[in-house]
């Protein structure tokens, strides 16, 4: 499976390069990353996790949600999110997904507000095309806000939790 600092690091320099796709496959799991125009989508491709919500709403595939000339801003950010402090770290999205707080509808979530973590903690589950990613802290610290919702859609590199990192 790919670590989230290697997507970002390959994210970055296709972005600085002419190559508009890149697909690598290692040990079962594929990343694929396409540069169409000035925006990267980047799909993630593992062995599915047995996590299943049955109560998530179907938006459609997350390539059909490319902006296109539109009259007003999409409503997938309904709020800006707050400018972090200097101290405090961002996990971001590594994809464009639909976020989910728990491994089940019925679960606790994975971190609130005050938890700690560590660099392999799991925060939430990111779903892009019917697949379900584990996304891990990375950092060590304190969760210190939730950015998003439990069901909704994010985009690439959206920032999902601040860290008050150690």
């Amino acid at each position: 499976m790919f670590k989230l600092s290697e997507i970002k690091e390959l994210v970055k320099l296709i972005d600085q390069t002419s190559v508009q796709e890149l697909e690598i496959e290692n040990e079962g799991a594929r990343l694929h990353i396409r540069k169409p125009g000035k925006t990267e989508v980047v799909n993630v491709q593992t062995a599915p996790i047995t996590h299943t919500y049955s109560q998530a709403p179907v938006i459609g595939q997350p390539q059909a949600a490319a902006p296109q000339a539109s009259p007003q801003p999409a409503a997938v950010e309904t709020a800006a999110p707050k400018a972090p402090a200097l101290d405090l770290h961002q996990i971001v999205s590594p994809m464009v997904g639909t976020f989910y707080s728990a491994p089940s509808p019925d679960a606790a979530e994975f971190v609130k507000a005050g938890d700690r973590v560590n660099e392999k903690s799991v925060v939430c589950i990111l779903e892009a095309m019917k697949l379900m990613n584990e996304l891990e802290a990375e950092v060590k610290g304190e969760i210190v806000e939730v950015l998003v919702t439990n069901g909704q859609l994010v985009e690439y590199g959206q920032p999902l939790f601040l860290v008050k990192a150690d």
